[in-house]
């Protein structure tokens, strides 16, 4: 018997997905999808009868990520809807709380990412173009969150969070609070059009 400690988790799927050493052939969409359908964002403290889930938060990055930049490709918003994806195994941990524990939880968090985006044919990192508009719609999305579901003023949460960008779309629909099976099947369905947008003799 190994003297280790376990550091796997089995996913639904059956895969057994190593959390220190995570292979890109452990990582399956449908265990991420179920996954972030049931996290909560803000630790669950949001307004309504639902949790403001994960899986939702990336649709609603990956919508203001697209409308920040229109032109950006089928891989690019893959990249968006998948920024916060590692959350499926390691949970939404308040930023605060992330700067307490410091760089050990950046790395875990670092390494899951990058077997995820290898999985799906991304590089391992985002380029630094993409890093910002990850940023910038993650920006603005904890903005809109913080400001209609988590009890923050807007001055408030412009402390916080800066003070945010214009954006002429209509989001209301993507921050009413989903129930879990709705959230799963809109993140899986997302995901399953850009994938097949990025490759369609793969899908066909």
């Amino acid at each position: 018997m190994s003297s280790q400690p376990r550091a796997w988790q089995r996913m639904l799927s059956g895969r057994r997905l190593d959390l220190l050493d995570p292979s890109p052939l452990d990582v399956e969409i449908v265990d991420i999808a179920h996954g972030l359908a049931r996290v909560a964002r803000w630790n669950g403290q949001t307004a309504g009868p639902h949790v403001f889930s994960v899986a939702q938060h990336a649709l609603l990055v990956e919508a203001i990520g697209g409308a920040f930049e229109p032109a950006t490709h089928a891989a690019g918003r893959l990249e968006l809807l998948l920024h916060d994806a590692p959350e499926y195994v390691i949970g939404d941990i308040i930023s605060p709380f992330k700067a307490a524990i410091g760089h050990s939880y950046k790395a875990v968090e670092n390494r899951l990412l990058a077997a995820i985006r290898l999985r799906f044919g991304l590089t391992p990192e985002p380029s630094a173009a993409m890093q910002r508009l990850i940023k910038r719609a993650d920006r603005l999305s904890a903005y809109l969150e913080a400001t209609r579901l988590a009890g923050f003023s807007q001055a408030e949460a412009g402390r916080v969070f800066g003070k945010p960008d214009r954006l002429d779309i209509a989001l209301d629909a993507l921050l009413d609070p989903w129930p879990t099976a709705e959230a799963q099947g809109a993140f899986l369905a997302r995901f399953h059009a850009l994938a097949e947008a990025m490759h369609p003799a793969a899908a066909s």
